[in-house]
């Protein structure tokens, strides 16, 4: 057995919050979008399930004995008819953790698809879907990385507007954002939004008009995380002063953010003085939409 898939960053282009439910949970609506850099999943042969972390962001998971590759492995492995295989999984780590890339559902999302090709396990599309919504919030719109609005927990998920890919300029300021601490500063700071699914076009022709139509969108918790994390700050300043910059958001809970540009000519130019003038950033040129998986 040999197979890997790309687990792309998702990219949250608006995300709103509302207050908390009884139960503590707050209902959202999301546009998601995915990148075409991420992690990577690959399965090989193996004596016992294991899972094996590798890539610059490893450390980062050392001392997770249990993440969401081995528990989307480990569900799909009892939904099976039969007995399968023994496996491994690999998970190229390069993304950072904690940066609203939704990094951990993406991996489970990854290792659900690859598995159940590998493995060729008889399980349907909507039975995947569940074994992916119930391993997180962002587990179903990341199983299949498509741009969809999401509603709800994240878990009512419906097309989002079609749009050409975007460039974008991905940037992380090297800090971790535990999304906890972000929702209770949210609670503290009483920074909610309405989260009820706002007007949204059928189609948004190019980069320009999609910058303007989501600049009158929000991220609700990025005053919560630019106070936990002040970088945070310091980089959605920096992009927003730069001349490619279309729009400049931070992605779900932080600390990663993104500036969207006219086009890869743009994106490259803006990542490159990045790079020379934030060396400690990690900076990524992408494309946003539906990469192949």
């Amino acid at each position: 057995m040999s197979a890997e898939t790309l687990a792309p960053a998702k990219v949250n282009l608006f995300l709103h919050v509302g207050p908390p439910e009884p139960d503590g949970f707050h209902p959202i609506c999301s546009w998601m979008t995915f990148a075409d850099v991420g992690d990577r999943v690959s399965a090989y042969e193996a004596d016992a399930l294991e899972v094996k972390v590798s890539g610059p962001f490893a450390l980062a998971l050392a001392r997770e004995a249990d993440n969401l590759v081995l528990r989307a492995a480990h569900a799909l492995l009892e939904r099976a008819k039969g007995p399968t295989r023994p496996f491994g999984l690999m998970l190229e780590k390069a993304l950072p953790v904690a940066a609203g890339l939704g990094g951990g559902s993406s991996d489970a999302g990854a290792a659900l698809r690859l598995l159940r090709r590998a493995l060729d396990v008889d399980l349907s599309d909507p039975d995947l879907e569940a074994l992916a919504a119930g391993l997180g919030s962002d587990g179903a719109a990341c199983l299949w990385a498509r741009p969809v609005i999401a509603e709800g927990r994240g878990e009512r998920l419906s097309p989002a507007p079609a749009t050409p890919p975007l460039d974008a300029v991905l940037v992380n300021p090297g800090v971790p954002v535990p999304t906890g601490q972000v929702y209770a500063r949210l609670d503290a700071l009483k920074g909610w939004g309405p989260a009820e699914r706002p007007p949204l076009p059928e189609t948004l022709e190019d980069a320009a008009e999609a910058a303007g139509f989501l600049s009158l969108m929000r991220n609700d918790l990025e005053t919560a995380a630019v106070e936990i994390a002040p970088e945070v700050g310091d980089a959605l300043d920096f992009l927003r002063a730069e001349p490619e910059t279309l729009l400049a958001r931070m992605s779900g809970s932080g600390g990663t953010c993104f500036a969207l540009c006219a086009s890869d000519y743009e994106a490259e130019t803006l990542a490159e003085r990045i790079e020379a003038l934030r060396p400690a950033w990690w900076v990524r040129r992408t494309r946003l939409g539906a990469p192949q998986l």
